[in-house]
């Protein structure tokens, strides 16, 4: 099992930044791709980014390119999203993920951070 806890969430203005941590505990693996997801009202959940712990390329989605970055935390087990130049459509309950390399479907989820953009 690997647990994971999000932290950093909250009410921004549109243009400005956030920092979202994830940390994984648990069985954790060099071999393990942690992603985040967000679930905007009424729409589905979808995945913004992916990265795995072994360093490899990470994913972007196309809404987020340019704007979000993820990378590993200072923190040992720690998975970062950087999110600038935020904007109101970014307003969703973001989600920390995980899933073995082999596998498609992410097993692991955190709890969820609410990220309100007003504009």
């Amino acid at each position: 099992q690997v647990q994971l806890k999000e932290s950093g969430g909250g009410l921004v203005q549109a243009g400005d930044s956030l920092r979202l941590s994830c940390a994984a505990s648990g069985r954790t693996t060099s071999s393990l791709v942690m992603g985040w997801f967000r679930q905007a009202p009424g729409k589905e959940r979808t995945l913004l980014a992916s990265l795995r712990w072994n360093g490899a390329i990470p994913y972007y989605a196309d809404s987020v390119k340019g704007r979000f970055t993820i990378s590993r935390g200072n923190a040992q087990k720690t998975i970062i999203l950087q999110m600038n130049s935020l904007q109101s459509e970014d307003t969703a309950i973001y989600y920390c993920a995980a899933r073995p390399s082999g596998r498609d479907e992410y097993e692991y989820w955190g709890q969820g951070l609410q990220v309100t953009v007003s504009s």
